[in-house]
């Protein structure tokens, strides 16, 4: 019973981790396209 219990709690931390990785990824990528974007609103004047 305890190494299920272990292993529940092993699992939820790392798809816990998970969840906090691809959001960081997707800020990340958010915040490349901005860059681009503005570098083009630039590039337009």
């Amino acid at each position: 019973m305890r190494k299920i219990v272990l292993l529940a709690v092993l699992a939820a931390s790392l798809a816990a981790t998970a969840c906090n990785t691809v959001s960081g990824a997707g800020k990340d990528v958010k915040s490349a396209g901005e860059a681009v974007t503005d570098t083009a609103e630039d590039a337009k004047k």
